[in-house]
């Protein structure tokens, strides 16, 4: 994933879940609703938008480490 200058707010996190909802794992589900309950910083947001972007296109192996990430960030947020 290439890095990105843009600050990606709240709801651009949420639509971009919305958009990958289907091809993530069932498990992020509870873990994305307690997410969307909580503030975060701009850096945690940012990294999960670009944990999300894409992923219906990333390949078995990027899934796994994208998963490993998500579930860290979800899990200590």
């Amino acid at each position: 994933m290439s890095e990105c200058k843009l600050d990606h707010s709240m709801e651009d996190v949420r639509s971009k879940y919305e958009a990958q909802r289907t091809y993530l794992p069932e498990e992020f589900t509870p873990l994305f609703e307690q997410f969307f309950n909580e503030e975060h910083s701009q850096n945690i947001l940012n990294d999960v938008f670009h944990l999300l972007k894409k992923y219906d296109l990333a390949t078995e192996e990027e899934k796994t480490v994208r998963n490993k990430r998500l579930m860290i960030v979800l899990k200590n947020t």
